[in-house]
């Protein structure tokens, strides 16, 4: 038996180096033997740094910055001095989990406090950054990351806006101050989980406004605003990427990086497979299965998320694949798009949800023990 695990994090339960010790543990209780290969995955939100560290041999670079709300935090990012190439996840910084529930509010939040860290990097003389995108806390199309680099946007009054969801109908004019920090020669990549547009029913603010703490009308006054902003950029800078696939990850952060900064997008798994070297292990062994996984399977796999990337490898190598979740949040018609992918499900239905983030360790070992019995 030979298995490959390429499984992401199961958010407020495991990391993805505890979910790949939990499956090894349930594969070599049923063979003892089996040879095991692991990658430790993410579509480029929470535990993006943890990937590269496990594949790249990068420096921790700490820096006091401020979280989505403008809040004083001190967090880091990698930086690889032998190519100048800094790896920044979006979400240490402007991320949803570093806010309770109550603190949502997906029209005030910015990335101001990412594009500190993005800032500092090309400082240090960083010529190519990448930055995981996932994870947002923000709808602000990157307009804070805009302003830490010099960026600042005016009303029709000449008033100067904060560069947030709320303000982005209220945009008269874009202006890049003449301190601003100097682009040229630096290469950006968005690493992205997503499909989706900047605006529309399958864009940004429809799609993940409501995690994020919007309520209805909010999530369509930040729709408006995006298709508002989309159309003075157009105007001012005739750049037209609104509905370019992707621009509507995080919160149209993507969409922000591509007009400021010229950034291209990049597919999560597809950087994650590329650095672990994964086509090439998989070029040189004969896997039973791959078997990944994460929290959560619904609707938004479909847009692009690991597994669905991880599925497309396992069709390429003519190897099945197997998905964990704690919640599978598709019906079976939807699953069955998913051509050589069985869907395990994990939750212990008979006890409360604390029981299984808790448990989901111990209920991944079980799932996957039952699976190879059969």
């Amino acid at each position: 038996m030979k298995i490959l695990l390429i499984p992401d994090k199961f958010k407020g339960s495991l990391t993805a180096r505890e979910v790949i010790e939990s499956m090894r543990r349930g594969i070599n209780s049923v063979f003892p033997d089996a040879i095991v290969h692991s990658v430790r995955a993410s579509d480029g939100g929470d535990g993006f740094l943890d990937t590269i560290l496990a594949n790249v041999n990068c420096d921790a670079i700490e820096v006091d910055t401020v979280d989505s709300l403008g809040r004083d935090i001190k967090t880091e990012y990698l930086y690889n001095p032998k190519n100048n190439s800094a790896y920044i996840e979006l979400a240490k910084t402007s991320g949803l989990a570093l806010l309770n529930e109550g603190e949502r509010n997906v029209m005030k939040t910015s990335t101001f406090g990412t594009g500190l860290l993005i800032k500092d990097a090309i400082l240090k003389g960083s010529t190519s950054i990448y930055l995981g995108i996932g994870g947002s806390a923000t709808n602000d199309v990157g307009l804070g990351i805009a302003e830490a680099l010099g960026y600042y946007f005016l009303d029709n009054n000449g008033n100067q806006l904060a560069p947030n969801g709320a303000n982005l109908s209220k945009i008269n004019s874009i202006h890049k101050s003449s301190n601003s920090i100097s682009l040229k020669g630096v290469s950006f990549f968005a690493i992205n989980d997503v499909d989706n547009p900047l605006y529309g029913p399958e864009g940004a603010a429809h799609i993940y406004g409501k995690q994020k703490g919007g309520s209805p009308e909010e999530i369509e006054q930040l729709d408006f605003g995006m298709q508002d902003f989309a159309n003075l950029v157009q105007l001012q800078t005739k750049k037209d990427d609104a509905m370019l696939s992707g621009s509507g990850a995080a919160g149209g952060t993507a969409y922000g990086l591509k007009i400021f900064c010229d950034a291209e997008f990049i597919s999560g798994i597809d950087f994650v497979l590329g650095i672990s070297k994964v086509e090439e292990i998989l070029r040189q062994n004969e896997f039973d299965y791959i078997i990944t996984g994460e929290g959560k399977i619904d609707s938004q796999t479909l847009y692009g998320k690991l597994i669905k990337g991880v599925v497309e490898l396992g069709n390429r190598f003519d190897v099945p694949v197997v998905a964990l979740c704690g919640q599978l949040d598709l019906d079976k018609k939807e699953v069955l798009k998913f051509e050589n992918l069985t869907v395990l499900e994990i939750q212990d239905t008979s006890k409360p949800l604390n029981y299984n983030m808790e448990n989901a360790g111990l209920l991944i070992e079980k799932v996957i023990q039952s699976f190879l019995k059969k």
